[in-house]
């Protein structure tokens, strides 16, 4: 079985354009979002958010031109939200810096 960090690696590779990305940005968020209104018995905003942001992913991908990663296995359910949690964190705060040089 793979690890988390070989999963968020796969993620990562087949979401490089930053149209999907900003699509993921948004779309993950409202699909999360519309569970947690469907689970609190909201379900006409919850449908609908979850609806809006299922648009937001499959357009995502067919800008970059790939199929969602998620029919590659049901646990890119679990690591789509927390490769976009690290996208904002990495935006946020800047991401992937180079490790400091020794002098």
């Amino acid at each position: 079985m793979a690890s988390l960090s070989e999963y968020m690696a796969r993620y990562d590779h087949e979401h490089t354009n930053v149209w999907n990305k900003a699509c993921h940005g948004v779309g993950i968020p409202l699909v999360i979002a519309g569970i947690v209104l469907l689970l609190m018995l909201r379900w006409k905003i919850g449908l609908a958010l979850f609806i809006l942001g299922w648009i937001f992913l499959f357009g995502g991908h067919r800008i970059e031109g790939n199929k969602p990663a998620f029919f590659q296995g049901v646990i890119y359910f679990l690591v789509g939200p927390l490769w976009i949690a690290k996208e904002i964190k990495d935006a946020i705060f800047g991401g992937r810096r180079a490790p400091p040089s020794s002098r």
